[in-house]
């Protein structure tokens, strides 16, 4: 729609141009701006709400439409929108490691209940440092004066304590837009001189006003993409929210001469997928109304005048100018402050910008972190910037809940609780339940974080697991018998981790285990008969070296998973007998000898389009490792190989080997956002299979002898929870090779210190 209110042309008059906020529609803004300046017609003002602000401010500091529109349609902008960060960016050694949670609440038991509800949906950090690297440079070189931008300036917030809306001409422009954008529940507000400020919308999404009364230009374009609120709905909390937060926004210009231009925006307020589509559709709206523009404008822009005077502005948006010789730390105790000193700010010595990114970002992984904000200063004299970081620490508990629900008996509860400490050294401690047929079980670690230029970790642990093989079978399927087999694993751990880069980490394991298995050794036996007890108990010593860049913990559609692992180990085999087996003799604390064992895991997603993926996964294990006593004491000991999630609940003889080599390739496709449609297929190649003599022993086959085949059709919907599937299972073993299965919930589970 276009509103035109012509009087006549106007000479040596001033443009302002309004955007209004409206989440992700407000990308049209760009088409707008493009449009604008193919046709020379001059903006001399720029003023914003919202979404609205930051196109606003881009351009205003000298971006080009062109250089917008590239960037909003970058993976790395979408992803800051999501609150996420990508892969490269995210700093794997604080990250937390993967067990079957749903959910995490952080609660601080001190507060009253409504305290601990979370008050946004996304993680705030990455626009907030996105913002102060995009803007700083630009802003402290004009000294925080909006009108010596490239294009003067004006981006509006509100706030809700005093009911009002406040218009920003001065200050750090990236807080100020990052005020502007500040969404309820969505995206956290911001304190600026001691006002919490949100998102400009609430009270002004289309600032023409301000416009008006700050630079009183002689003709106004408008480009509005925002929703206008609708009666609200008993049924509908959004619209109910919306009616009691948002003012009503009078849409038109309120100067004699004005345009308003309204491009096709039916998107959802937090879906910044359909970029492009947005961006063309301000262009063709613009140009629609070019015509009726320029009838009141006499004069257009010159091209090479704005080439100009971008020029200036290019080398004030220059990164490499800025190095930080100070630091200050808001929001945070002594001993905090030192932890968050040390992570950043190395003896005192001066930092880059791009030196900073990398140490951020590391400060920002932290669980114990809940948010900074950061702000460059440049004192006008010296011209040496400071860093001021606001933030506060997250709370302490985090109480973790989750669920595996299944067709077969393998379901389970799982509930984990973390305590966190933040001082000169991060500490955290961590313990977990597993209660199920299938598996039961704990962990509980206690993490030391040291900072520094070169910072690690130390971690003590203990684990005990319960594995039960034999209730949890599906009876039915003809290679699961002999069904029965219990298994118990006790150990305790001492690691040492250290960071290798932003997304990957090494670390170092000395570890004991008490190692317990309950067998029958044949398919014949009762209630009333005993089983066949292996114990194994051993030392090992291990080094890892991970990279993980996978953006689900489960059913990964992006990103590389690679793992490196040596790892030695020796220990004592005892053996007791039960009334059914071959074996006659009971014998303790036999040494076994020690073994050396090599691993290599790689899982790769290439993306050939946006709605289709394809995986790539290796594998391959080298040991040293000897027989056992007994075949089935053989096999529980040999590396298995489980690459889909159903496989990791059965215990299968054919997939485990000493020495093997496997690959898979996976075909995923997306119809609709969170639904894949997976199909993946395996093949397992033991150097030497492990058989069964006729004497109970084991021996090994011709090399690569034999082969197998594992296969996975499913869809998934991963949901906020986790993935919901429903999919065929194939294992080459006999005639009953095909399983169906369905799960809700992550099928993860504690680590056995046997893998």
């Amino acid at each position: 729609m276009l509103l035109l209110l012509p009087n006549g042309p106007l000479n040596a008059q001033k443009i302002g141009l309004v955007l209004s906020g409206g989440g992700a529609s407000g990308l049209s803004h760009i088409g707008v701006l493009k449009a604008l300046e193919e046709n020379n017609i001059p903006i001399d003002y720029i003023a914003g709400t919202s979404i609205g602000s930051l196109i606003g401010a881009y351009y205003a500091i000298g971006y080009t439409p062109k250089q917008i529109e590239e960037l909003v349609k970058t993976t790395f902008f979408q992803s800051i929108t999501r609150g996420d960060l990508p892969a490269k960016y995210e700093y794997m050694v604080k990250k937390r490691d993967d067990y079957a949670s749903w959910v995490t609440f952080k609660l601080n038991f001190t507060d009253h209940y409504l305290k601990n509800l979370p008050t946004n949906v996304i993680n705030s950090i990455p626009i907030d440092y996105y913002l102060m690297e995009t803007f700083a440079g630009v802003s402290n070189q004009v000294n925080n004066n909006f009108d010596s931008l490239f294009v003067p300036f004006r981006c509006v917030a509100s706030d809700v304590a005093n009911k009002k809306s406040i218009s920003f001409k001065d200050g750090d422009l990236a807080s100020c837009v990052r005020a502007s954008m500040s969404y309820p529940f969505y995206l956290r507000p911001i304190s600026i001189d001691g006002k919490l400020l949100f998102d400009g919308g609430l009270y002004n999404n289309f600032p023409t006003d301000v416009m008006y009364n700050e630079f009183n230009p002689d003709f106004i374009i408008g480009s509005n993409v925002a929703e206008k609120n609708g009666a609200p709905d008993d049924d509908n909390l959004y619209s109910q929210l919306r009616n009691l937060l948002m003012n009503q926004t009078n849409f038109n210009p309120v100067c004699e001469n004005g345009i308003l231009i309204e491009p096709w925006s039916d998107v959802s307020i937090f879906n910044f997928d359909n970029a492009q589509r947005l961006i063309d559709s301000g262009y063709y709206s613009t140009l629609r109304a070019i015509p009726l523009i320029k009838k009141q404008i006499s004069a257009g822009a010159v091209t090479q005048t704005l080439e100009e005077r971008r020029q200036k502005f290019k080398t004030y948006q220059n990164l490499k100018n800025i190095t930080y010789n100070n630091l200050e730390v808001h929001g945070y105790n002594d001993r905090q402050k030192n932890f968050i000193s040390n992570s950043l700010f190395y003896k005192n010595k001066p930092f880059t910008i791009d030196q900073l990114k990398k140490r951020y970002f590391r400060l920002a992984g932290d669980d114990k972190i809940k948010n900074i904000f950061p702000i460059s200063t440049i004192d006008t004299v010296t011209k040496k910037y400071t860093l001021k970081l606001y933030g506060k620490k997250e709370k302490p508990f985090y109480l973790d809940a989750g669920a595996i629900l299944s067709n077969r008996p393998i379901s389970e509860a799982f509930i984990g609780i973390q305590y966190n400490y933040l001082g000169k050294i991060g500490t955290s401690f961590y313990a977990n339940g597993y209660l199920g047929k299938l598996y039961s079980g704990t962990h509980a670690h206690l993490r030391f974080d040291f900072p520094g230029k070169d910072p690690f970790y130390l971690e003590p642990s203990f684990t005990y697991s319960r594995w039960d093989y034999y209730s949890s079978s599906v009876l039915f399927y003809d290679f699961l018998k002999p069904a029965y087999l219990i298994q118990e694993d006790k150990y305790g751990e001492m690691k040492i981790g250290i960071p290798v880069g932003n997304i990957s980490q090494a670390n170092f394991a000395a570890g004991y285990t008490e190692w317990t298995n309950q067998y029958y050794q044949n398919d014949v036996f009762t209630r009333l008969d005993t089983t066949d007890k292996t114990y194994f108990d051993y030392a090992y010593l291990q080094a890892n070296y991970t990279i993980n860049t996978l953006n689900r913990k489960m059913y990964a559609t992006e990103g590389l998973y690679l793992n490196a692992r040596i790892r030695y180990l020796e220990g004592r085999e005892s053996h007791i007998p039960g009334n059914t087996s071959i074996d006659t003799l009971t014998f303790r604390n036999v040494t076994q000898s020690p073994w050396l064992q090599l691993k290599l895991t790689v899982d790769n997603y290439i993306k050939t389009s946006k709605s289709f993926k394809i995986g790539v996964f290796g594998e391959g294990v080298y040991s040293t490792q000897s027989f056992f006593s007994n075949y089935q004491a053989t096999i529980l000991s040999a590396p298995a190989f489980n690459p889909t999630p159903e496989s990791q609940t059965f215990f299968i003889d054919a997939y485990r080997a000493h020495n093997y080599l496997a690959t898979g390739l996976k075909f995923i496709v997306t119809p609709i956002k969170n639904v894949d449609i997976r199909t993946e297929a395996y093949l397992f190649q033991p150097i030497n299979s492990i058989l069964k003599t006729s004497t109970g022993g084991s021996e090994y086959s011709s090399p690569f002898l034999y082969r197998h085949f594992i296969g996975l059709a499913a869809a998934v919907y991963n949901s906020p929870i986790g993935p919901i599937s429903v999919g065929l299972n194939y294992y080459d073993q006999n005639d009953n090779s095909f399983s169906f299965f369905f799960h809700i919930g992550y099928i993860i589970f504690n680590r056995k210190s046997i893998d």
